[in-house]
């Protein structure tokens, strides 16, 4: 029974226009936020992230407190309050984010051995029929050889004997940068997956020489990573659009004592040189929109020089989806967007995606 009402939401969910996807972070209930407070009219589709992947291939809940313990919306759980959700919603999907920074050692362990290739199937399978969930997102952060390239597809390819397309979503997360795309025959990936998840943000940040514009859909040098770009690079590999979604940061990357992109990095303010999207601008700063990188900044008080996307950015980059055919958005993470639908980025994309 579960299965053919998991095919009619799958069916249903492929013939929406656009996918408006958000990830949401279990962790996010100890700073009191809840999956309820979501406006679900403009999303279809949340990936809940993550769930941990152990060296023998095993998949499970990484906080079983904050998934099924934590009284949230009137139930158990953040997990729990999704799948209550899922009831009211019938055409929203809720898909289990797999990996994360977390995993970055495990999954090439895993991916290069066929029988914990079919232990991770297999208990994927396990974990999310036991919960009701759509399926899985494989956040493999990320395959950085052309040996992990070929691992990773034979990972695909197992995770479809054991979820089948015509029944479950399977996604996966990569980054809009050639030295790691190139290690995967994505046209093959996109066989098995209903969407590459591209992380099209964190271009710039803590950890790069210079300050740059975060999260820019068109650069201004070719050495300069891009949304367009990666975007471009997963077409013509020969990824189809509609399985493409863009990623949107709902976050801003700091830079401190620095004016705009390209300049010395001196580090930054914020947590860990980052603000959420919903504290932004800072006090005391104008919000600005670099019309030829399609990106938002504000530069002065306490974040210097802070890059992010903004109402504005977020149409143009829903429109250059529907210019390109590219499936739709995604958002990381959504409970930091504003509450203020006029400011919100997942209400902004959901409606240029879906205006005529």
């Amino acid at each position: 029974m579960a299965s053919s009402s998991r095919k009619a939401r799958i069916t249903s969910a492929s013939s929406v226009m656009y996918t408006n996807a958000v990830y949401w972070p279990n962790h996010r209930v100890y700073q009191g936020d809840t999956p309820g407070e979501l406006n679900y009219g403009c999303i279809n589709r949340v990936y809940y992230a993550y769930a941990n992947v152990t060296a023998d291939g095993g998949v499970f809940l990484s906080d079983e407190w904050a998934d099924a313990g934590v009284p949230c919306d009137g139930v158990q759980g953040a997990l729990g309050s999704l799948m209550h959700l899922k009831q009211k919603y019938s055409h929203l999907q809720v898909v289990l984010s797999i990996g994360g920074g977390n995993s970055t050692e495990t999954f090439p362990i895993v991916a290069s051995n066929a029988v914990l290739r079919d232990n991770f199937g297999r208990s994927a399978r396990g974990l999310v029929e036991a919960s009701g969930l759509d399926g899985i997102d494989v956040v493999w952060e990320y395959p950085c050889t052309p040996q992990q390239g070929n691992d990773f597809l034979a990972l695909l390819a197992t995770i479809r004997l054991h979820l089948p397309e015509d029944r479950y979503v399977l996604t996966a997360a990569l980054p809009a940068a050639k030295a790691v795309l190139q290690n995967i025959d994505l046209r093959r990936a996109a066989e098995y997956l209903d969407a590459v998840n591209l992380v099209a943000y964190d271009f710039f940040g803590s950890w790069s020489h210079r300050s740059g514009h975060q999260s820019q859909l068109y650069s201004m040098s070719k050495e300069e990573p891009s949304g367009a770009s990666g975007v471009q690079l997963l077409m013509a590999a020969g990824v189809p659009g509609k399985k493409i979604l863009l990623g949107i940061p709902l976050f801003g990357r700091s830079f401190l004592h620095v004016t705009g992109p390209g300049h010395k990095n001196r580090g930054g303010g914020g947590e860990d040189g980052s603000f959420e999207y919903n504290q932004l601008p800072r006090k005391g700063t104008k919000e600005q929109v670099d019309k030829r990188a399609v990106a938002a900044q504000c530069v002065g008080g306490d974040g210097g020089f802070v890059t992010y996307d903004n109402p504005d950015t977020v149409k143009v980059k829903a429109t250059f989806c529907k210019q390109k055919g590219v499936g739709g958005l995604f958002y990381w993470n959504a409970p930091s967007d504003s509450k203020d639908s006029k400011r919100s980025l997942i209400a902004t994309g959901f409606r240029t995606l879906h205006s005529s």
